[in-house]
């Protein structure tokens, strides 16, 4: 149950943030929760792999940002994955990123320690 409200709170936020930001654009809710659930699938499978290089190359040190860097090259490469999702640029990524990462932290934060 808790993957789902995160899966939904995710979608939400990229909804948002489309909204938000004129460099992001999203077509639908629906498209966002496909969006999130591709995002996550990448993150978990080819992030991992990159991650693994660049977190050894930096003792561990800058794991966060090394996430968060991986992190938007997924969301760049879920841009040309769909038609009704764009991304222009490297850096409205990276805040997309940022944000879904920092809401990731609050929720586990909620339903783990909450």
């Amino acid at each position: 149950m808790d993957f789902i409200i995160h899966l939904l709170i995710n979608a939400a936020i990229i909804f948002v943030v489309a909204y938000i930001m004129p460099q992001i654009h999203i077509r639908s809710f629906g498209l966002a929760i496909v969006v999130a659930i591709v995002v996550g699938l990448l993150n978990a499978t080819i992030g991992w792999l990159l991650r693994l290089p660049l977190t050894i190359v930096t003792l561990g040190l800058l794991s966060f940002f090394v996430r968060l860097f991986v992190t938007a090259i997924i969301i760049k490469l879920v841009d040309k994955l769909f038609k009704g999702f764009e991304v222009r640029g490297f850096w409205p990524a990276l805040v997309l990123a940022l944000v879904v990462a920092l809401a990731g932290s609050f929720l586990d934060g909620v339903f783990v320690h909450g």
